[in-house]
C-alpha cells in the first residue's frame, strides 16, 4: 500500500475518532442530557429545557476545548523534548517550566497571608492562579534561555532544566511548611489538574498562546527531522541549530507554561502519546507526525476526562491522576518491549 495513502487513511481514522469522543464527553455529566439535545444546542441552538443549554455552553463545551488544547500542546511538547534531547524519556516538564509555574502559585497560595489581604483575595481567582503560574514560568523560562546562550551541549540544558525543578520543588517544601491547613489544600488541589473551571475569556487566551507556540514549531519542521540523527549531521545539512533549539525551547514553554498556568501540572500526556503516535504511523518524519500527536493527544486527554467525569455522579477524579494512572502502563509496556521509538 502507498504509505501516502494509508497515512491520509490514518488521519481520517483519527479525526472521525475525534468527532465521536467529543460528542461521547460532553454527553457525560451529573446530569443526563439526550444526545439530540446536544446535537441540537451545538448545531441549532435550541434545547427543550434551557438548563441544558447553560450547561453544554457554558461548562462541558468549553471544557471539551480545553481538553483539547491541552492534550495537543503537551503531546506536541513532549515530541518536540524527545526530539532535541533525542532521549525517548524527556517530556513537556524536563526544562523546569512546569515547575517554575507551579512554584508561582506556590508563593501566590501558600505565601497570601504575607501578600496583603488585595492580593490574598486575587488568589482565588482563576486569572490570579494564571498570572501568578506565567510569571514563575517565564523566569524559569529566562534563566534556561540564558543557559542556552552560554551552553552549548543540548544534554546540559536538559541537565540545568531539572536542577531548576529541583530547585523549585525545595522552595515549595519549605513554603508549605509554614503554610496553614487550608492553604496546603487549595494548593493541592490546584496540583490535581482541572480542565472544567476556564470561563470563554480564558478558553480564548489559552487558544491564542497555543496557536503562537504551534506557528514557531512550523519553521523548524525540517530541522527537527535533521536533529535526529545528531546535531553535527544537522550542522552539515545547514541546519542553524542554535535558531532551532532556541524556537524548540521557546515554543514548549508557551505551551506547557500556559497550559500549567489555567489547567495545572497535567503529568504523562506529554510523554506518553509521541510513543503512540510513533508507533501507529510508524514513521519520524515530523510533518506527519506534528499533526498526528496533535490530534491522538487531544483524543486521549477527552478520553481521560470522560473517565475522570464518574457519569451520573456529582463526583469528577483529579485529571492528573487519571492520566497518570494511562501513561505510567505505557511508558513500562515500551521499556519491557524495547520498541523501536526512532532514535
Amino acid at each position: 500500500m502507498n504509505p501516502t495513502k494509508s497515512y491520509k487513511n490514518t488521519f481520517i481514522l483519527l479525526i472521525i475518532t475525534l468527532f465521536v469522543i467529543i460528542i461521547i464527553n460532553i454527553s457525560l455529566g451529573s446530569v443526563y442530557i439526550p444526545l439530540k439535545q446536544i446535537f441540537l444546542s451545538l448545531f441549532d441552538g435550541q434545547t427543550e429545557r434551557e438548563s441544558w443549554k447553560s450547561i453544554i455552553l457554558n461548562y462541558r463545551l468549553p471544557k471539551a476545548i480545553t481538553a483539547i488544547i491541552v492534550g495537543s500542546g503537551l503531546s506536541i511538547s513532549g515530541l518536540l523534548m524527545q526530539t532535541l534531547f533525542r532521549n525517548p524519556l524527556a517530556g513537556p516538564f524536563v526544562l523546569g517550566i512546569s515547575s517554575g509555574a507551579s512554584l508561582g502559585v506556590a508563593i501566590l497560595i501558600l505565601g497570601a497571608s504575607f501578600l496583603g489581604a488585595n492580593i490574598s483575595a486575587y488568589a482565588f481567582t482563576n486569572w490570579g492562579l494564571a498570572a501568578a503560574a506565567i510569571t514563575g514560568a517565564f523566569l524559569v523560562l529566562s534563566a534556561v534561555m540564558l543557559a542556552a546562550i552560554k551552553v552549548r551541549n543540548t544534554m546540559s540544558i536538559l541537565i540545568i532544566g531539572l536542577m531548576f525543578g529541583s530547585l523549585t520543588a525545595a522552595v515549595i517544601s519549605v513554603l508549605a511548611y509554614f503554610s496553614s491547613a487550608n492553604q496546603l489544600q487549595q494548593y493541592l488541589f490546584w496540583s490535581f489538574g482541572s480542565l472544567g473551571n476556564l470561563s470563554w475569556k480564558e478558553i480564548s487566551a489559552l487558544t491564542i498562546t497555543f496557536f503562537v507556540g504551534i506557528s514557531l514549531v512550523i519553521f523548524i519542521i525540517k530541522p527537527l527531522n535533521s536533529l535526529l540523527l545528531g546535531e553535527n549531521y544537522a550542522k552539515s545539512m545547514g541546519v542553524n541549530v542554535k535558531l532551532t533549539r532556541n524556537l524548540t525551547l521557546i515554543s514548549t514553554s508557551l505551551l506547557t507554561g500556559v497550559i500549567t498556568a489555567f489547567s495545572g501540572p497535567i503529568a504523562f500526556i506529554g510523554l506518553a502519546v509521541p510513543h503512540l503516535t510513533k508507533l501507529l504511523f510508524n514513521t519520524s518524519n515530523h510533518k506527519i507526525l506534528l499533526p498526528a500527536v496533535a490530534i491522538s493527544g487531544a483524543i486521549i486527554m477527552l478520553i481521560c476526562d470522560s473517565i475522570a467525569q464518574l457519569p451520573n455522579s456529582e463526583y469528577t477524579l483529579p485529571i492528573n491522576a487519571i492520566t497518570s494512572l494511562f501513561g505510567a502502563p505505557i511508558i513500562i509496556w515500551l521499556l519491557v518491549r524495547k520498541r523501536k521509538v526512532f532514535y
